[in-house]
């Protein structure tokens, strides 16, 4: 098990996003899917009220989760996110404390609760001061209607401001084999370092790239040749090798995938796989 604050949380986490957003599956098999991560032992899901079709949809996917999740709630962890907004299918920002708290309080009634496990500062507004920002997140933790606070996209000086103003319990960054400056950022290290946890969002290139991605690499290629498994699941394997801050998000859609993510937490890959596998994807050795 891995830690948010003082929380034990599988190394895997389950995002929903693919399953509002165009293209979705049937609800059906998107329940199916949440099902088939909270039986294999995950207990974070990750969404946010922007994940949706359209301006017409806002808060789909969370009405989605809490649906999943309703007589299987008991020690699962949601972790939503406010700051985007939808101008009909395009995607905007507003970062203003006015807009935070609006959206933090549809997301509660989107999820069906009286307090958010887990709310993230979705994307950094460059109209809106950071400060302000994260400054009405704290707000919301401080009246009770958040119980952890986390940023999403932000760099490792936003990472430290925000911890100014709050304590951090998550950074969810984008990190995969194709997107590895997180690391050399030296973002991944400095939550490691804080006992903040660091959430890669699509840990595999993306929902409709996610095999091709995984599989670009040859060191990829030849691990799971060797251990007789995928190619994203020694790309999750690789990216768990990093830190044991990291808690990769995987963007499944079927049960069939979640349950090929999860098995990512019991691959022991050799130490040569793994800086092979770093080589590759242009990080220094270690």
């Amino acid at each position: 098990m891995r830690r948010i604050a003082d929380a034990d949380v599988f190394p895997i986490g389950l995002g929903a996003m693919g399953m509002s957003l165009d293209g979705r599956p049937e609800e059906e098999r998107s329940i199916r899917t949440i099902h088939a991560a909270l039986d294999a032992g995950v207990n974070l899901v990750d969404t946010a009220d922007a994940y949706a079709r359209d301006g017409t949809e806002i808060g789909h996917n969370e009405r989605l989760v809490a649906k999943a999740l309703q007589g299987h709630r008991d020690g699962v962890i949601v972790a939503t996110k406010g700051g985007h907004t939808r101008d009909g299918a395009a995607w905007e920002l507003d970062g203003t404390p006015v807009h935070l708290k609006a959206a933090c309080e549809a997301s509660l009634r989107a999820l069906g609760t009286d307090r958010i496990d887990l709310y993230h500062y979705h994307r950094p507004d460059p109209a809106v001061h950071y400060t302000e920002s994260i400054g009405a997140l704290r707000e919301l933790r401080d009246e009770g209607k958040v119980r952890w606070i986390g940023i999403s996209n932000a760099n490792l000086a936003q990472i430290e401001q925000a911890e100014g103003i709050v304590e951090i319990a998550a950074v969810q960054n984008q990190l995969s084999l194709e997107y590895p400056y997180p690391v050399e950022r030296r973002e991944v290290e400095h939550c490691e370092r804080r006992g903040i946890a660091f959430l890669p969002w699509s840990p595999l290139g993306g929902i409709r790239r996610a095999a091709d991605a995984a599989g670009e690499q040859g060191p990829v290629r030849a691990a799971a040749e060797a251990h007789g498994v995928s190619p994203q699941r020694v790309a999750l394997a690789w990216l768990l090798g990093l830190s044991p801050a990291v808690i990769p998000i995987s963007g499944s859609t079927r049960p069939e995938s979640i349950l090929d993510c999860v098995g990512a937490v019991e691959l022991r890959l050799a130490p040569e796989e793994l800086e092979a596998i770093s080589a590759g994807a242009g990080l220094p050795r270690r």
